[in-house]
């Protein structure tokens, strides 16, 4: 079996649309199946000059200058957005790159970007609760019938009497994504909405534990675990040589060998049996985290020496 590639960006650590756009492109050239961003408002641990980009109109604006490769986040948060609104924007950035969106919806969980501009911030098990029932508004709006309309009486966001419009391109509607590391919520939600359960930066044993909790989710509520796309989040450190590995950590401000033992990391061949580990505890996809977004030659090299030997 083979394990796709995808790229994923933080550019809340420092990058501008045309940064991502240079990045997207040279990923649609390499052969990558996704470009994914986060979705922050904030920089960690740095200003992230010059500034955020929001993930949505980065995404539609790239949707127009690629043709190929799919788009999405890793993850939206719910607290950002109406789950009405954001239905309707990403159905939009649907129909903009002809049916090659994905949305991955998390629970936030950053308070630092909420405060800074202004977000509500509540606390975890509210967040979770909104979370929740933005995926149940999200998912029924886009899976409403044309010319029928959509009610939910949520707690959070009641909605009466909605046309759901627009509807996306992909149906019954682009891939949702859910991931995390809670032992009972986020399984079953998973299980209930996600096309695809995300794992961001664990190991090897956690990801088979997590997945093996989301497999009996799946099972719980008769839905066939086959049926789910498993993934991972992983940063990518790969150079020719030890040289190289070397310099491209020091450009992150990460150490070689901290970034073999939690990454995807070292020399080509390195980096295979890495990702050949994950895709044997069940990841069909790995999502590499290039963080130094101006090193293109980073992802030729993955495209070249790692691609073709998964």
């Amino acid at each position: 079996m083979t394990t796709e590639l995808r790229v994923f960006t933080e550019p809340q650590q420092g990058a501008t649309y045309d940064d991502l756009l240079a990045v997207a492109r040279t990923a649609e050239e390499c052969g990558y199946g996704a470009f994914f961003r986060s979705d922050h408002y904030l920089g960690m641990g740095t200003e992230g000059l010059p500034g955020p980009t929001d993930a949505w109109v980065t995404l539609a604006g790239i949707a127009r200058e690629t043709s190929l490769i799919r788009l999405g986040t890793l993850m939206t948060s719910a607290t950002f957005r109406f789950p009405g609104p954001l239905a309707i924007s990403v159905a939009q950035v649907d129909q903009m790159s002809g049916g090659r969106v994905e949305l991955g919806l998390g629970a936030g969980w950053y308070e630092g970007e909420h405060t800074a501009y202004g977000i509500p911030f509540p606390d975890t098990g509210e967040r979770f609760d909104r979370f929740a029932e933005q995926l149940a508004v999200v998912h029924g709006l886009w899976t409403t019938p044309e010319g029928a309309r959509f009610t939910h009486a949520g707690e959070h966001y009641p909605i009466s009497d909605s046309p759901a419009l627009p509807k996306p391109v992909q149906r019954p509607h682009p891939p949702i994504l859910v991931g995390g590391k809670g032992p009972k919520r986020t399984p079953a939600l998973a299980a209930r909405y996600a096309d695809e359960f995300n794992l961001p930066f664990v190991s090897l044993d956690f990801t088979r534990k997590q997945f093996g909790r989301v497999r009996a989710a799946c099972e719980a509520i008769d839905r066939d675990p086959a049926t789910m796309t498993w993934s991972n989040a992983l940063v990518v450190c790969v150079g020719k040589d030890d040289a190289e590995v070397a310099r491209r950590a020091e450009a992150i401000g990460r150490k070689p060998d901290e970034l073999r033992e939690n990454g995807v990391a070292g020399t080509p061949a390195e980096a295979v049996e890495k990702i050949g580990a994950f895709a044997e505890a069940g990841a069909e996809r790995v999502y590499l985290q290039f963080l130094d977004l101006a090193d293109l030659d980073h992802l030729e090299l993955v495209a070249s020496e790692v691609m073709p030997q998964l």
